[in-house]
């Protein structure tokens, strides 16, 4: 969660999605702890994109209602695709953009 706060300044959001993936073991009563005591709406709401997009295992055990992920939008990259779901701006898929 610390990571993903520096994104996109300090950390990439590309690398900050490699590490996402990686995490496939976490414990998820710790992981609802964590993100319940979390203050930052922009680390919440990037966890649980990261994390459902990665289809990490625990996250169907994770209650995101009892997350508070604050009111409005929040831009993490500038001039990318928003995010409906999470309220967030985020980078666009590449994949996609390819012919």
């Amino acid at each position: 969660m610390e990571m993903l706060h520096l994104v996109p300044h300090k950390v990439g959001f590309d690398e900050a999605r490699l590490v996402m993936g990686n995490l496939t073991t976490l414990r998820p009563e710790v992981v609802q702890r964590l993100l319940e005591t979390c203050r930052s709406v922009k680390v919440k709401r990037l966890f649980f994109f990261m994390a459902g997009n990665q289809e990490l295992p625990w996250l169907p055990k994770v209650d995101p209602l009892r997350v508070n992920l604050g009111n409005g939008k929040r831009v993490v990259v500038p001039n990318g695709r928003y995010d409906a779901k999470y309220r967030i701006t985020v980078p666009r898929d590449r994949e996609k953009e390819i012919p």
